[in-house]
């Protein structure tokens, strides 16, 4: 496994909802953080590509919730490309503690104008994601 393309984060009392455990859609937004990440360490500075115009919108989340996370945990969060088309990127998360996997998820991001259009993925980013990482010592 690649170590760039994992991202870990400990649960704060802010994410867990009146059971203890993490609120539903706060893997949601810990998924955004290790896209970023993981989109960081191949080159990709998001905030770069919004500032010109690409913006990468989530149109499809399909997420399986098998096991809570809760307070004080610290979860890892893989990411993984699994498809490129001319417009979206599609991406595989899995959650886990330990060995547990907690959540796996399939995300589907459109690359957008401002205007809300699609538009091609810049070829910059493409011939990014396509390069396999070299595993850090």
């Amino acid at each position: 496994m690649n170590m760039n393309n994992s991202f870990k984060i400990k649960i704060y009392y802010e994410d867990t909802d009146a059971g203890g455990v993490v609120y539903y859609a706060n893997y949601l937004k810990f998924m955004e953080r290790a896209r970023t990440e993981y989109l960081a360490s191949r080159g990709i500075d998001v905030s770069d590509y919004h500032n010109k115009g690409f913006v990468f919108a989530v149109v499809d989340a399909e997420i399986h919730y098998k096991h809570p996370a809760k307070l004080g945990d610290i979860i890892e969060i893989i990411t993984d490309i699994i498809e490129i088309t001319k417009v979206t990127i599609k991406i595989k998360h899995i959650i886990r503690k330990n060995e547990t996997i907690l959540v796996e998820a399939v995300i589907r991001l459109a690359c957008i104008n401002p205007e809300g259009k699609p538009q091609r993925i810049p070829e910059e980013i493409n011939k990014a994601l396509l390069i396999p990482l070299v595993k850090s010592e």
